[in-house]
């Protein structure tokens, strides 16, 4: 019996994998993080006594760093204990409180009917593909070698092209015995408003075949050669195979780019063919695109099934940004916890492809980085027009706000965006407020006053109008506040590349170092793959054998970048040349300052949402003494930031040499 991939896919979703698995193993519970739904085991494939079997919840996947191993929830029943594919469809369908579904002669004739359709597209693929090569295909060529295209990544997508030629698709498929019906159920072919007789549906085009999520092509794009072509770019016609609106281009490998070991950690959108093409070629495999229109509510959803939080990239341009306020829209109503979206605006006038042409993946990842969440996005596109200096303009802009946030169908998820708004409007209205209103404002703005002077309300200069204020502008640029910059704070920079550089801590300490939390987002990529690294080298790792396996990830560039960072701050501690013993006195009083440090921006977090809470609640007192508490950790912020500054090298200067008992550099 065959099952149709949406009941496979809703089994899949409600039962956890670790919940398949967790059946037949014991999980590990130093390595096992089961908040994040991050599992560890022996590998029960093969003997060991370390675990080295990995599940995730999120990707529904399992690997071994040992055997090598891996698979979904089937695969592993399949595999281990025996069963044949609609028995572990069974098992799972039981699991999930799903029925199975019931025979259906209809279904069954359909499927082996787009079985042939499937045959056709294949065909139809290949041909395009050898037309390409010919005489005829030497403008298409020309043309995708000008936008950099490698012949390798050529065959890759499988890129092709269709002649100049009313007939030689048609023709072609008619020969190898093709029934005109098939080919007009794949859509190859069109009727003429006056023509009873069909004619190809794409002709002189660059053609782009589109995968389902099984990996067989389903449809195709076409770019017009012609300067003068009605469409520049033009889609196969909805069929059976085919539907443009529950599709996304390159979706099956940007699938198996995060579901892999050390994988991409997000899916990424982006507008059209090309800058899918030319990001995959630059070594960003995790990119898929809509087909020429506007994302999909289904669009979307599939993203989700990927991944909690994808990140949309349009242009900087009017357009771009019009088109990510209407992603918001889409997004809002379908948010749940930790399920959203963010959005990364691209330089004016620039798209995927231009960035990445000349100076490879850095521009890009830059520009992913700066990626803004959801949240932020509301709020720029509802102040973007300016002009709140009346009551009643402040009072449009939040019942506005109100509204937009009323659409989230989750509850839990709309209180939090409702704080939110709440949080913004109090900052906006307060530091655009005129002076000299007296004393007629509410308990939290009355607190505000008083942590402005030199009182007990916090440092001077300064109010609690928003998150992250009362904070000095010396130490808002400070790694301990700042969050996410292009460059890791110091800290961050010697905590990394003094294990890269010492991997022996690694080793000895596996599941501290496995736990640190970077926010970087580049020192969060190179620490997956350097635990990936490390598990796969086990017993053997060394400083060249993990270097090279950074460097076949593409992180020689960034790991220069912390050297540089490092030596230009002469902390030798983190260095290659450092002694063992000073390298991991470094290490641990780095990792000592991050922890106090995350600790301590969590609690300011926390005292914010509770100071938010009692504004609302219009409790004076509960605020002052809020306020007061928040005062405390700011100047204990203040005092580590302080500390972090002045101890040089982090305590740890001696400068010895591996193997040398003293010396100085």
């Amino acid at each position: 019996m065959r099952f149709s991939q949406p009941f496979l896919d809703e089994i899949r979703d409600r039962v956890p994998i670790s919940a398949v698995i967790g059946r037949r193993v014991s999980w590990d519970r130093k390595k096992t993080n089961v908040s994040r739904g991050d599992y560890w085991a022996c590998c029960p494939f093969h003997g060991e006594k370390s675990p080295s079997f990995h599940c995730e919840d999120r990707k529904g996947r399992y690997h071994c760093f040992g055997c090598g191993v891996t698979g979904d929830h089937f695969r592993f029943l399949t595999d281990l204990e025996g069963l044949s594919f609609p028995e572990a469809v069974q098992q799972i369908a039981d699991m999930a409180g799903v029925p199975m579904p019931a025979p259906d002669p209809q279904a069954e004739r359909r499927e082996k009917e787009r079985t042939t359709l499937l045959d056709v597209m294949e065909m139809a693929t290949v041909f395009f593909q050898e037309q390409l090569q010919t005489a005829n295909g030497a403008r298409a060529r020309a043309y995708l070698r000008e936008r950099g295209l490698s012949g390798r990544t050529i065959e890759t997508f499988r890129l092709g092209y269709a002649p100049e030629s009313r007939n030689a698709l048609k023709e072609h498929l008619a020969g190898k015995g093709v029934p005109k019906e098939q080919i007009e159920a794949c859509g190859l072919v069109r009727h003429g408003d006056d023509i009873p007789v069909s004619y190809d549906y794409f002709r002189d085009r660059i053609m782009f075949p589109i995968l389902s999520s099984r990996d067989k092509v389903i449809a195709f794009g076409g770019r017009a050669m012609a300067p003068d072509a009605l469409a520049k770019y033009m889609n196969s016609p909805e069929t059976e195979l085919f539907h443009k609106g529950s599709v996304l281009y390159n979706f099956s490998r940007a699938r198996r780019s995060i579901q892999g070991a050390g994988g991409a950690d997000t899916i990424i959108a982006v507008e059209g063919y090309m800058d899918v093409i030319a990001l995959a070629q630059a070594g960003v495999a995790n990119a898929v695109a809509p087909l020429g229109t506007a994302l999909t509510e289904n669009q979307l959803d599939l993203m989700w099934k990927m991944t909690p939080v994808p990140v949309l990239c349009f242009d900087g341009d009017g357009a771009g940004q019009r088109a990510a306020f209407r992603a918001v829209d889409l997004a809002l109503p379908h948010l749940k916890p930790g399920r959203s979206v963010r959005f990364a605006l691209l330089p004016d006038g620039k798209d995927p492809d231009d960035l990445v042409k000349h100076e490879g993946r850095a521009p890009f990842d830059k520009v992913l980085s700066e990626a803004r969440p959801l949240a932020e996005m509301v709020w720029r596109r509802e102040v973007g027009g300016g002009g709140f200096d009346t009551p009643e303009k402040r009072a449009e802009l939040e019942a506005r706000l109100k509204q937009v946030v009323s659409v989230i169908a989750d509850e839990s998820v709309r209180r939090h965006y409702q704080q939110d708004v709440r949080d913004r409007l109090n900052a906006f209205f307060q530091s655009s407020a005129p002076a000299g209103r007296g004393d007629r404002r509410g308990g939290f703005e009355r607190g505000q006053r008083q942590g402005q002077g030199q009182g007990r309300g916090g440092v001077p200069g300064q109010g609690y109008g928003q998150r992250g204020a009362a904070v000095s502008e010396r130490l808002a640029r400070s790694g301990m506040v700042k969050g996410r910059s292009d460059q890791p704070t110091l800290r961050e920079s010697v905590l990394a590349l003094t294990v890269v550089n010492h991997p022996q801590i690694l080793q000895d300490d596996y599941d501290e170092v496995a736990h640190i939390e970077y926010e970087n987002r580049d020192l969060q990529r190179l620490w997956s793959a350097l635990l990936t690294a490390a598990a796969g080298a086990g017993a053997h790792l060394d400083r060249d054998h993990l270097t090279a396996k950074l460097d076949e990830q593409g992180f020689s560039e960034l790991i220069r970048s912390l050297d540089q960072q490092i030596r230009n701050a002469r902390l030798w501690t983190a260095t290659e040349i450092a002694a063992g013993e000073d390298a991991r006195e470094g290490y641990r009083q780095a990792l000592s300052l991050h922890k106090r440090a995350r600790a301590l921006k969590k609690q300011r977090l926390e005292l914010e949402r509770e100071i938010a809470d009692a504004t609302e609640a219009e409790d004076a007192e509960r605020i002052d003494q809020l306020i007061g508490a928040l005062h405390q950790v700011q100047l204990e912020i203040t005092r580590m930031e302080n500390q972090e500054a002045i101890v040089d090298g982090f305590g740890v200067m001696s400068g010895r040499v591996k193997g040398a008992a003293t010396g100085h550099h």
